[in-house]
């Protein structure tokens, strides 16, 4: 497999951790071929982990294991669409029959873009909830009983804050990313006294060439969204999935039914004044 030579830098988001973290683990990365599960695939294999790596893209795979060949690390993909329960579970008897074992599952493949709600189709809305909400809790269901078994394990949802908030235009995932907090919460609490944790993480917006593509295709409408941000800017892939990831090492091992929030302060609240500004209070007329 031809790809461009790699840097022999590490990944940006493994960088904070111990060498060899999660050695001998077993981790699902669904859609973990581009944007955030791409980052999360990287950082995880270089710090010592067997990824799994289910997309529908074939395609997205190829730079991915090209990159995997070159550092030796340990990363198999396949094709697989999450919306398909009796796939996915074939998918996960063929893994854990091969590996024997699974310790994390980052459930990640999605889909969005933007549509006011009045003009969303029945088509548009089913495919959207089908791969965040309906593949979440197949594959966690297929992965989850395997660590139920082990009575050891780790699940992260990605999720997003217009999931309580509320945002114009993403009706569809907003409702499935709903879901997916509440299934977080109630396999948490099912599962917790079985030594399976299941968190979630809600970023804001970063940058990956999905997301321009489908929800800010132009500069003036990402300046709008920038400005809306306390920190004043988007993320990075890479930032998100450092903190996936220290949700899904040890050193989180007493946080369960969890969602983090990594969005620079965009879900804070908006003020009726800029901040800094001095107010004063206004003066009766004489």
């Amino acid at each position: 497999m031809q790809v461009p030579n790699v840097s022999p830098a590490p990944p940006a988001a493994a960088a904070s951790f111990a060498p060899m973290l999660f050695r001998d683990q077993v981790a699902v990365v669904t859609g973990g071929a581009s944007g955030l599960g791409l980052e999360l695939s990287r950082a995880l294999a270089h710090l010592g982990a067997t990824v799994l790596v289910p997309s529908r893209d074939a395609k997205k795979h190829e730079a991915l294991l090209g990159e995997a060949e070159q550092r030796g690390w340990k990363l198999e993909c396949a094709v697989l669409d999450v919306r398909d329960n009796h796939a996915v579970d074939r998918y996960a008897s063929a893994m854990l029959e091969r590996h024997g074992r699974v310790e994390l599952l980052v459930n990640n493949a999605a889909g969005n873009f933007v549509c006011p709600s009045e003009r969303l189709s029945a088509n548009a809305w089913r495919a959207v909830l089908g791969i965040a909400l309906d593949g979440t809790f197949y594959c966690s269901k297929a992965f989850g009983r395997a660590m139920l078994k082990q009575r050891r394990g780790a699940i992260l949802n990605i999720v997003a804050t217009y999931a309580w908030t509320g945002m114009p235009g993403v009706v569809h995932s907003a409702a499935a990313k709903a879901g997916v907090l509440a299934l977080t919460k109630t396999m948490a609490a099912e599962w917790a006294g079985r030594g399976v944790r299941d968190n979630a993480i809600a970023p804001g917006p970063f940058h990956s060439p999905g997301a321009k593509q489908n929800l800010w295709p132009d500069e003036t409408v990402k300046a709008r969204m920038e400005r809306e941000i306390p920190l004043g800017r988007f993320g990075t892939a890479e930032e998100v999935a450092a903190h996936c990831l220290w949700l899904c090492a040890p050193q989180s091992s007493w946080v369960t039914g969890e969602c983090f929030v990594v969005d620079g302060g965009g879900s804070l609240g908006k003020g009726m004044w800029l901040p800094g500004e001095r107010l004063q209070a206004g003066k009766e007329e004489a």
